[in-house]
């Protein structure tokens, strides 16, 4: 080689460092294509041209393509199956690539078969018994049954093929009883009923014999790997008896390992419909106390077993059979699953391993499930934790922290208990800048949020104030001021962002930061809102409102191309749009006072057969206000429907405020303009699904007060009275006393996904037509892709995507015709299913009136559940529709034959005058 040996060919070759003669060049990309590394392979591929450019002697090139065939030729083909599932010819090559004698194509063969297995069942049907012959052929060698055997698994695309793929691999099963052959036999026997559902009970039944009588070890853990499985998949399928076969072997197994798998899908299956199936009382038979059964005797064994695993999965199945099981007799298991927390908890909490940490969340989770299953065991949960977390590790106290959060979200009465203890423990942390005690200031800020149900006080603003004055990481600080007003404590979070103001360096950062102050300090102002005060609370909305307008204007500075703000901002302006109603809404019910309905009011109702006009002009106004209240609750749902890639949290936050909206225009049709017909089961009822936040909770109670207020108005009175006025004020200002919650899509973009479209034919430039002749029809095809950031389908996948297509006319040239109206306009729609994240349909446009027509194209996609969203883009391009030429020629010629005729009707009027 060169001088310098340990220099990469592939630096060398793209940057012209070093000159390497042709020999040494090939070996450095031989190198290079062998390594182990993916990114060295890939970096190798990828320096072909300019190896070429760099040597172009035909020897090399041949030798280097190769080279470069040895590493495609085996994973090609069968990497081509999703693109090409049908593709008839690439079915006959694999079919005669399996009769190969060459190894290489008969593995690449294999590796083909299977892909094409999983995405044709034309494929999957043909082959399969050229795959059993081949298994069972005495020629085969062992290692290639071996391969062969995995692409059964994908033979379910019907019952019949999946029965005889089942048929063989039961003979596989018995004929072969090689360690290796049964573990490849019964992993794809498990994974053929997992796809295909057909026989899974007999599959779990011939696992759990393999588990119990295979002495093998290997065969056990295999076992015991795809019941796990079945257990996550078709827990349904699970009977009393299977699961009571699992607990006498774990708890015969000497060996601690295969005592912990079981135990793993027994925690696993515990957590669904099977633990209600296992005690279920069986016809003619006596059900099984859950004190007496085997399941809670092993549970009871493991919880405090020595392998923190055990006893983690022990602690597990305890808890859900106490939380599963509704009978009045379980205090002795719900002591065992509590002491059994605890000890874990104290035990995990003073190791920072990454197996106690995992523990611990188990744990964790199990003290959340509990006390949100098991009310009454809640306080002593929340003072096992509150106990061990002076005492614990900063990564204990990290999750420990999550658990009192989730807890105190459930079970708010608990929180006054905890805001002692946790502010103690608030004074004597954060003394180091690790990152470790930084996450743990956030997480104990964020559950002292969650614990004062209601303003912080002075106190408590001023005990976190100091600790974070010392901290000089800014990020904590904004990560504080975050939760603050996810919570709903502005005050303090306006306080932070300000600290924060001088501390970035960007100047959008800058403006974002204060926007957030804005915002936070005009819902600030709302906090001062009191009953019966309508004057008061029109002062408080008109400076919540210039806050608010001074923070959209800094938000608007603070978006930029890459980052629009598009969800804060529009979020943002309902928001205002919301207030001012309210505000408009205050003082239409005040100008009842200062311009009641005249003394004739009722006559003319009656002249005019308007009932309302007996209210004077207070009904036109309500009216109007009722509208504009349905159209705000309209534009929350278009912002819903927009909002793709938001959290549940963010989308319910959304949802009541659309539901706020539609509660006023409730109660003033309702209260004022029709009493009688008024419903709200149009709007949709919350029903008895439980709140997940404190503010959901709040909400929901003001929307069941004020609706009960509106009920029992609109029964005794008729419109219009003070008290109707002031339900309607009374209302306002309770909805707007619960302060607003900034969710986390507000702040964080956990899941990103956007569509780009492409449209053929497209003009050079954006602002040029495309030409169309008006008697032909224009193919518009539309391509696209979906693309996702780091976290694609976090929350939802996208199932579809749904194209509209729409043309308007924007410009007439030419003599108007009569035309069919179906010709005019262009409306169709077509929904796509994204293929690799690639989609492309295409559309026949009729073009028919001569002038400029605009296209538009806009897509939405459609999630698993079936739920339309409007997430874009809108592309929209111009056709300019041109008179065909032989119809041009007819039309000038009948024009010419008309000239002659019309001079002669002319020389006839001149020689009669």
């Amino acid at each position: 080689m060169a001088s310098n040996s340990t220099k990469s060919f592939l630096a060398d070759a793209g940057y012209g460092e070093q000159e390497l003669d042709a020999n040494s060049a090939l070996m450095e990309l031989d190198k290079g294509l062998r390594s182990g590394k993916l990114g060295e392979q890939c970096e190798a591929v990828v320096r072909f041209p300019r190896l070429f450019q760099k040597y172009p002697f035909p020897i090399l090139i041949n030798s280097a393509f190769l080279k470069l065939a040895d590493v495609f030729r085996v994973g090609m083909l069968g990497s081509l199956a999703s693109i090409i599932p049908e593709r008839k010819n690439a079915h006959h090559s694999i079919r005669q690539s399996l009769d190969s004698h060459d190894n290489v194509e008969v593995e690449a063969a294999v590796f083909a078969a299977a892909n094409f297995s999983a995405q044709s069942k034309d494929f999957a049907v043909g082959i399969c018994n050229k795959i059993s012959e081949m298994i069972q052929g005495l020629t085969t060698p062992v290692d290639l049954k071996l391969k062969l055997i995995p692409i059964l698994q994908h033979m379910h695309h019907d019952a019949i093929l999946a029965s005889s793929a089942r048929q063989l691999l039961q003979q596989l099963v018995t004929s072969y009883p090689s360690t290796k052959m049964v573990i490849v036999s019964l992993h794809t026997f498990t994974l053929l009923a997992a796809s295909s559902l057909v026989d899974t009970p007999k599959q779990i039944q011939l696992l759990l014999q393999y588990l119990k009588n295979d002495p093998r070890k290997a065969v056990k853990r295999l076992a015991i790997q795809d019941l796990k499985l079945l257990a996550n998949k078709t827990p349904h399928t699970w009977s009393r008896e299977n699961i009571q076969a699992l607990c006498e072997c774990a708890l015969q197994t000497p060996y601690d390992s295969l005592k912990l798998g079981m135990l793993s899908v027994l925690s696993t299956l515990s957590g669904t419909i099977a633990i209600k199936h296992y005690f279920s009382i069986a016809s003619g038979n006596v059900g099984s106390s859950p004190r007496s059964s085997d399941l809670v005797k092993l549970a009871q064994e493991c919880c405090y077993h020595n392998n923190r695993g055990i006893a983690a999965h022990g602690v597990r199945v305890l808890t859900n059979i106490t939380v599963s099981c509704q009978e009045k007799d379980l205090l002795a298991l719900e002591q065992d699953a509590v002491f059994g927390l605890e000890s874990l908890l104290v035990l995990c909490s003073q190791d920072d391993s990454p197996g106690a940490q995992a523990t611990l969340k188990i744990a964790l989770k199990c003290m959340v499930k509990l006390a949100k299953g098991r009310p009454h065991l809640s306080q002593s949960v929340v003072e096992t934790l509150l106990t061990q977390l002076h005492s614990a590790l900063d990564a204990a106290r990290i999750l420990m922290c999550h658990c009192l959060a989730a807890i105190a979200m459930q079970l708010p009465v608990l929180g006054d208990g905890m805001l002692g203890d946790l502010m103690g423990l608030y004074k004597v942390i954060g003394r180091s800048a690790t990152d470790k005690q930084q996450e743990l200031l956030v997480s104990l800020a964020t559950v002292i949020f969650v614990a004062s149900q209601k303003a912080l006080s002075a106190e408590v603003k001023t005990i976190i104030k100091q600790q974070l004055e010392s901290v000089s990481n800014g990020w904590t600080v904004y990560r504080i001021a975050r939760q603050a007003s996810r919570m709903g404590n502005h005050d303090m979070a306006r306080e932070l962002y300000q600290s924060l103001l001088t501390q970035v360096a960007s100047e959008h950062f800058y403006f974002w930061l204060n926007s957030l102050k804005e915002f936070s300090h005009a819902e600030q102002c709302l906090t001062e809102l009191q009953e019966e005060n309508y004057s008061s609370a029109l002062s408080c909305i008109a400076e919540c409102l210039k806050f608010y307008h001074k923070g959209i204007a800094s938000l608007t500075a603070a978006s930029t191309p890459l980052n629009p703000l598009s969800f804060q901002c529009e979020f943002v302006k309902l928001r205002i749009d919301l207030l001012q109603a309210f505000s408009q809404l205050i003082c239409t019910c005040n100008s009842l006072k200062t311009s009641p309905p005249p003394a004739i009011a009722t006559t003319i109702a009656m002249t005019l057969g308007n009932d309302l006009q007996r209210c004077g002009r207070i009904s036109n106004q309500m009216k109007q206000s009722m509208e504009e209240f349905r159209s705000l609750a309209s534009r929350y749902g278009d912002l819903y429907q927009a909002s793709f890639d938001a959290d549940s949290a963010t989308l319910r936050n959304v949802e009541l405020q659309q539901q706020s909206c539609l509660l006023i225009s409730h109660a003033i049709e309702a209260l004022i303009l029709d009493p009688e017909s008024a419903s709200f089961q149009e709007y949709g009822s919350t029903g008895a699904a439980p709140a997940d936040s404190e503010y959901e909770r709040r909400m929901m109670s003001v929307y069941n007060h004020v609706l009960e207020e509106v009920e029992s108005l609109s029964r005794k009175y008729t419109p219009v009275s003070y008290m109707h006025t002031a339900c309607l004020c009374n209302a306002i200002i309770a909805l707007l006393k619960v302060p607003l919650s900034f969710q986390r899509y507000f702040f964080q973009k956990l899941q990103s996904t956007s569509i780009k479209l492409a449209l053929s034919p497209s003009p050079r430039n954006p602002a040029e037509p495309i030409a169309v002749q008006n008697n032909q029809q224009l193919a518009l095809k539309v391509e696209g892709v979906v693309q996702h950031g780091s976290k694609p389908g976090l929350f939802r996948k996208i199932q579809s995507v749904c194209l509209n297509v729409s043309s308007t006319l924007q410009s007439k040239s030419g003599q108007d015709y009569k035309i069919p109206i179906d010709n005019m306009t262009n409306e169709m729609e077509q929904r796509v299913e994204p293929h690799n994240d690639y989609f492309s349909t295409q559309f026949l446009l009729n073009f028919a009136i001569l002038g400029t027509h605009n296209i538009t194209v806009e897509s939405s996609v459609k999630d698993a559940n079936g739920i339309v969203w409007k997430t874009g883009p809108r592309t929209t391009i111009f056709v300019k529709s041109l008179e065909d030429p032989y119809s041009q020629q007819i039309r000038l010629q009948q024009q010419q034959a008309q000239q002659p005729l019309q001079q002669q009707q002319q020389r006839n009027a001149y020689t009669r005058f």
